[in-house]
């Protein structure tokens, strides 16, 4: 490392210790370092969460052997740490005894936690490799930055990250991080998580100013009221980003709702994924309606998982049913919350609708909104007539939705009108009704849309998503064509 990435590296270091407010551990270059630190574990389980001491070590000892990584799996071993990482892991102090839940994370309170930032971490592979900077929380390592100085591009740190992370460098190390930076003070932070691919890195920007400001996040305040002073002592771009994403309450709300494994590839929100979803959690819990717009390529359905997970998780009597105009769009939202592992019910009728609305237990239901009218294209307002007087027909007697239902309306443009209202109304009369759309709404369109589900709850338009290079704008001799990247 050079003497200038030393300067950045120490300024790093005192930001977080400083302004973020971690504990530095120190420099670690002359250890033999592991991505748990037993002490640090210890002291959390049984000081901060009054464990037992010798259930937190059995827990600890089990938790070391489930981290171990098998040669090139390191997807599957960091997807079932991830899960212990969220909900525990059971521990039996006995042959006998009954087996306690050990929380290795306090996500009700942030502040009970142990964040503590390390430098220069060897560790000791097929071939030693040192980290910059590794976050360790409650002595788990979860993240790991890659420092440059301003005239070297970020972009080397993201490939430093990827080589550390093969089977022959220090893979094993990587099979509790969560998150993976790079950053230089000229072009700030990009971050993924493990495997993410160089392409895919992202860049967090703040939302910004709000119409309704009561929504704005509670994060980002704080942020833009503390960086407010930093003018003159850090380089505004980086520090601004890295408190967007580490603020202790923000890093451990990543952690904990923002990460998902998709069929062999893990992912993290963008920022405008997670501004909707945060938004749109203070419509739910308020039992408001609202439009999420989010241009054609920006992760929509993502989206909508990370928001459907977190209505589940906050409320055990929720429900959610997910409704689409057309066949492919039915069939992608079972096939893509499938391959995170959510298991979602997909209705081949009216009456099986009907039946599943009546069932508790299926609490995540995806349905076709014409399904007794024109199948495939664009509905009609026959089509849904018919969708009322089909469901009417096969209302039985002592008809009753159960529990707290929130309808997810993908591309809310098209099956937007005044009948669709109705028929949602109709079967569901107490439920939050969140629209999505991807399409700019024509000034009809939007009026009715408004009306339907009322106001936006969060914007992502075309310019954004180019500029952040999420769609391509081609130019090209017949005009402009959008391609999605």
């Amino acid at each position: 490392m050079s003497d200038s990435e030393r300067v950045v590296q120490s300024r790093v270091l005192t930001y977080f210790r400083g302004n973020l407010d971690y504990r530095e551990i120190g420099n670690l270059k002359e250890q033999d370092n592991r991505n748990i630190r037993e002490a640090d574990l210890l002291h959390f389980l049984t000081v901060q969460k009054g464990y037992d001491k010798k259930l937190a070590r059995k827990a600890i000892t089990q938790l070391k052997r489930e981290a171990g990584c098998t040669k090139g799996k390191l997807y599957q071993t960091n997807k079932d740490f991830y899960q212990r990482l969220k909900y525990g892991l059971p521990v039996a102090e006995t042959a006998d005894s009954k087996p306690v839940t050990v929380e290795l994370v306090d996500y009700d309170n942030p502040r009970n936690n142990d964040f503590a930032i390390a430098e220069e971490v060897t560790v000791k592979g097929e071939l030693e490799k040192r980290p910059d900077l590794v976050i360790y929380l409650n002595g788990i390592a979860v993240a790991v930055i890659e420092m440059k100085k301003s005239s070297v591009s970020v972009a080397e740190g993201i490939r430093q990250n990827l080589t550390n992370q093969r089977a022959q460098f220090i893979e094993s190390f990587f099979t509790t991080v969560q998150l993976c930076l790079a950053a230089n003070e000229s072009q700030g932070l990009r971050y993924g998580t493990t495997l993410t691919e160089e392409k895919h890195y992202l860049t967090w920007k703040s939302d910004g100013y709000h119409e309704q400001d009561n929504e704005r996040d509670v994060v980002d305040i704080a942020v833009e009221k503390a960086n407010a002073k930093l003018m003159g002592q850090f380089a505004p771009v980086l520090y601004k980003e890295l408190a967007h994403i580490f603020t202790k309450e923000r890093f451990l709300d990543l952690l904990e709702n923002f990460l998902v494994f998709d069929k062999g590839r893990k992912k993290i929100c963008r920022y405008n994924q997670y501004y909707g979803v945060k938004r749109a959690q203070v419509r739910v819990t308020s039992r408001q309606n609202g439009i999420i717009w989010h241009t054609q390529g920006s992760g929509k359905t993502l989206t909508m998982i990370w928001l459907a997970k977190w209505i589940k998780a906050h409320n055990h009597n929720a429900r959610v049913l997910i409704v689409t105009d057309r066949e492919e769009l039915d069939e992608q939202i079972e096939r893509t919350f499938g391959g995170v592992d959510e298991k979602i019910v997909r209705t081949r009728s009216g009456a099986d609708l009907i039946s599943l609305l009546m069932q508790e237990e299926k609490r995540l239901i995806c349905s076709l909104i014409h399904k007794f009218g024109q199948r495939g294209g664009e509905a009609t307002g026959s089509d849904y007539e018919k969708y009322i007087e089909e469901l009417e027909k096969n209302l039985p007697r002592d008809f009753a939705p159960r529990g707290e239902f929130v309808v997810f309306v993908d591309e809310c443009h098209r099956t937007q009108s005044g009948k669709l209202h109705l028929a949602m109304k109709h079967i569901l009369p107490e439920a939050v009704l969140i629209g999505f759309t991807g399409t700019p709404l024509l000034k009809k369109d939007k009026k009715t849309s408004l009306e339907v589900f009322g106001s936006f709850i969060h914007t992502y338009k075309f310019n954004e998503a180019v500029e952040d290079g999420v769609v391509l704008d081609c130019v090209t001799r017949r005009g402009i064509s959008r391609r999605i990247s």
